[in-house]
């Protein structure tokens, strides 16, 4: 264990032996005015390395005196095998933990931030008084279990665990926690086994049967989402104002992006014919409406799409959900012979190595690989509805 100084200008944490620091500041004229900061530096047990700022009741933290007292007490402490009664987790609750997480403002502005929040709340009905560095893995395994019991999917429950273990590592990584309590977390195993990715493909022939079946509303959405592999919230949020007719494209603002950036999209003639379709609302600026008004919940196509498929959800065999139709498009796109490239900028997928540097496609030649998937898919519905005809005669 040592005591360190913190320059109160450039904020290096030292050696208290040090009178000069590095930023040229005088450190002994400092300390005699009570401007140095002291930290007590030790190693958690697993060789994590923890700085911890001299306070509490009655300590003065730029008094070198009651540093000497609080490192003689976390020497003692050390000594008798106590170390456990220096980590915040002893004392702070799983609920306190998720205050300060959900608080962050890296984490407040993540797009999945309600349902974190949500996930959370269910665990702190089990856990939330609990101190977070008493929870075991047996505890963790029979939460899973018990969220079994209730109905949720086990892909749901991974995600449950996942989103936690972010938390506790977040956690971690600040000082929170220490590497028991993460390794209690990283411990519990997943219900599914192996690669969980679904690869539900829709075809062509279930497309135009989504179109047929669904609700006037949702038609439309479904034509967009399966020429251009745009995403649910995309749609849902997808403004007059993002459509550049004269260029013929998409122009998907970060705001509404999962990916965070900018994404242009190219209109194929399917997609035209649906903006020249719908009707323009006049309170509003939305593109997809329910009833005149915007779809504004991200589950407010859930039941629709319901409707309109017979086979619904990850619970029924080989059923669709709305993402497969996004897995579908760059599946077609692949088929119909376009480059990787295309296929990943038109979806909003990052290119990797060398071309994330040095390949930035041309509006021109996303609209020429759009035009191709569109050609591709004009014939697999031709295909369809010429057997379906067949059909009827026989």
């Amino acid at each position: 264990m040592a005591i360190l100084s913190e320059c109160p200008y450039c904020h290096k944490k030292q050696s208290v032996r040090n009178k000069v620091c590095s930023c040229g500041v005088d450190l002994v004229r400092l300390k005699r005015g009570q401007k140095v900061r002291y930290w007590l530096s030790y190693r958690l047990p697993g060789g994590k390395q923890k700085r911890e700022p001299v306070k509490g009741e009655g300590i003065n933290p730029y008094s070198i005196e009651d540093a000497k007292k609080m490192h003689s007490k976390r020497v003692v402490q050390k000594a008798e095998n106590r170390v456990f009664d220096i980590l915040p987790e002893t004392k702070m609750t799983f609920q306190e933990l998720t205050d300060w997480y959900v608080n962050l403002k890296s984490v407040r502005k993540l797009k999945s931030f309600d349902r974190i929040e949500g996930i959370l709340k269910n665990f702190n009905k089990v856990f939330g008084d609990k101190a977070v560095g008493s929870i075991k893995q047996i505890e963790l395994e029979n939460y899973q279990e018990k969220r079994e019991e209730e109905g949720a999917a086990p892909r749901t429950i991974d995600y449950e665990i996942c989103t936690t273990n972010t938390m506790i590592t977040k956690g971690f990584y600040n000082d929170m926690i220490g590497g028991n309590t993460l390794k209690a977390f990283k411990r519990v195993q997943k219900k599914l086994k192996g690669s969980g990715a679904r690869k539900r493909v829709v075809s062509v022939e279930e497309y135009l049967k989504l179109v047929d079946g669904g609700l006037s509303h949702l038609r439309p959405i479904i034509t967009v989402a399966y020429n251009t592999g745009m995403r649910k919230g995309e749609l849902r949020k997808l403004r007059w104002s993002h459509v550049d007719r004269e260029n013929m494209f998409l122009r998907l603002p970060k705001e509404i992006t999962k990916e965070g950036k900018e994404k242009n999209i190219p209109i194929n003639h399917h997609v035209k014919a649906v903006l020249d379709s719908v009707p323009r609302a006049l309170n509003h600026d939305f593109v997809f409406t329910y009833r005149g008004q915007p779809i504004r919940h991200k589950d407010g196509l859930k039941k629709s799409f319901i409707a309109a498929c017979e086979k619904y959800g990850q619970k029924t065999p080989n059923g669709v959900i709305f993402k497969d139709i996004r897995r579908s498009v760059k599946t077609n796109m692949a088929d119909a012979g376009i480059d990787k490239v295309y296929r990943d900028t038109i979806l909003g997928h990052s290119l990797r190595g060398m071309d994330a540097h040095y390949i930035v496609p041309s509006e021109e030649s996303l609209r020429k690989a759009i035009d191709q998937y569109a050609e591709w898919l004009d014939k697999r519905i031709e295909n369809v509805l010429a057997a379906e005809e067949k059909k009827k005669q026989n």
